[in-house]
């Protein structure tokens, strides 16, 4: 069904945005439109690992984004997709294996999911047009760019660590993943190791509870030329984990290996963090990605434009960069959306076009503050605005004011010191409290249908 397809790309977008950036990237992005039949979807699946995954966890999340879009009755199947079978005609690794980690020390060539094109030592895919030459680089990100390059080439004058620190959606992932493919694709080794924290984290307990903790400190300490490692603030109070990582970085520095760190914070500024694994992540280069300027914002709209294949004239483009001036995702979603109303409804794209769709977004952002958020989640959870900023330990008080936090950092442009000191609180209590909502939200619980409903307040304006 045509319409459906059409819906495809705007339904990953809508979960794109509910999701933490790295549960995405994990679980929906490989996912592809494989068969369309009436009111029936096949999606595709990796292996029978992600089939269940996907199943028990993404289902009703599909069916809700393709709901609002009209599609109330849509029955979805996940289907393991012929293309991620290897070349050898290896079967799929059992359902209770952890898709980071290989059965058998010997690797395997396998064939690429669609979109993506190359594949991580340790599982994870590298996304299509997250090289360097296609970032766009302006004065908010030339000394990020410059760094992770020379660091690709070996060129670093000695450092072989590079911190990236960013916000959600300025492009910290795009240059990690652009050091990785760098290196791979100019034969400079394919021994490297793209993983989040949080697979870091898992990877390990499910080696202790298999008896194969030694193949993965093997895997990471000695077979390993660079590790990619993401969202390093989700160690915060993960002890064992900050010992083993630690040790592993003390093993790849002593051997003179690549290793590059990303985080929305400093080192310093996250809390619960070990003193060995500070220092540690301290040792190299820290850059800085901030909000691109206007220029820069024009420059990401055309080649993203080119790179879909939209047909936008230049003065909406230039009104869309002048309107949305948070992050690289705010200026997609606004182009999405311009050129998605254009095609499908067979309108003009012009300047009140763009008004119309920029409008909501625009508006709604203009609403949300750190003390209305505050407003809201003190009214739907029936505490008062003093309670929510009291010293008190409570459980009915200490989940909302976390919540509040969380959804003032992504929701508004406030630096995290400052949003702590709105509910008294200190900044490493700010992140603490974000890391503890989001380490929640994976397990998609009640606090994820919470969450759920209180973002979608928030984004349609009904604070």
């Amino acid at each position: 069904m045509k319409n459906i397809e059409s819906f495809w790309k705007e339904v990953k977008h809508q979960i794109k945005r509910t999701l933490p950036d790295h549960s995405y990237r994990m679980w929906i992005d490989p996912v592809e439109l494989l068969e369309v039949d009436h009111d029936y979807i096949k999606l595709s699946s990796p292996n029978d690992y992600f089939l269940k995954r996907l199943k028990e966890n993404y289902l009703p999340v599909f069916k809700q984004e393709f709901s609002k879009l009209g599609h109330n009755d849509i029955r979805i199947e996940f289907k393991v997709s012929s293309k991620t079978t290897s070349d050898s005609g290896e079967k799929d690794k059992p359902a209770g294996a952890y898709p980071g980690i290989p059965l058998t020390s010997k690797p395997s060539k396998q064939m690429n999911l669609p979109g993506l094109d190359v594949r991580f030592n340790n599982g994870r895919m590298f996304k299509k047009g997250y090289t360097f030459d296609d970032f766009v680089v302006g004065d908010n990100s030339n000394f990020a760019y410059s760094a992770s390059l020379s660091l690709a080439q070996g060129k670093n004058n000695g450092s072989s660590i590079l911190y990236l620190l960013a916000k959600t959606g300025l492009g910290k992932t795009h240059l990690s993943q652009a050091v990785g493919y760098h290196i791979i694709n100019n034969n400079l080794s394919q021994r490297v190791y793209y993983v989040t924290a949080e697979d870091f984290t898992n990877e390990m307990i499910f080696s202790l509870k298999n008896n194969t903790i030694d193949k993965f400190k093997e895997r990471y300490r000695k077979k390993c030329d660079v590790l990619i490692l993401e969202d390093i603030h989700f160690l915060s109070g993960k002890e064992a984990t900050q010992k083993e990582l630690a040790l592993t970085l003390d093993y790849l520095l002593d051997a003179d290996k690549k290793i590059i760190f990303s985080g929305c914070a400093l080192p310093d500024d996250i809390p619960k963090l070990n003193d060995q694994l500070r220092s540690r992540l301290t040792l190299g280069l820290v850059t800085e990605i901030d909000a691109p300027d206007y220029a820069t914002r024009v420059r990401i709209l055309k080649k993203k434009s080119k790179a879909f294949g939209y047909k936008i004239p230049d003065p909406v483009t230039e009104y869309i960069a002048q309107e949305l001036c948070d992050d690289v995702r705010q200026l997609e979603s606004g182009l999405f959306g311009v050129a998605a109303k254009g095609q499908l409804l067979g309108y003009n794209i012009d300047i009140e076009l763009a008004k119309s769709v920029l409008a909501n977004i625009t508006n709604i952002k203009k609403r949300i503050t750190v003390e209305s958020i505050k407003k809201l989640i003190c009214k739907e959870f029936s505490i008062s605005e003093k309670d929510i900023v009291s010293p008190s330990r409570k459980k009915r008080i200490v989940k909302p004011r976390q919540m509040a936090i969380f959804l003032s950092r992504k929701y508004t442009d406030q630096p995290i010191k400052k949003i702590g000191s709105s509910f008294n609180r200190y900044h490493a209590t700010a992140i603490y409290s974000i890391n503890a909502v989001e380490r929640e939200l994976k397990q998609k619980g009640v606090l994820f249908e919470q969450m759920t409903y209180l973002s979608r307040k928030i984004e349609t304006g009904k604070l």
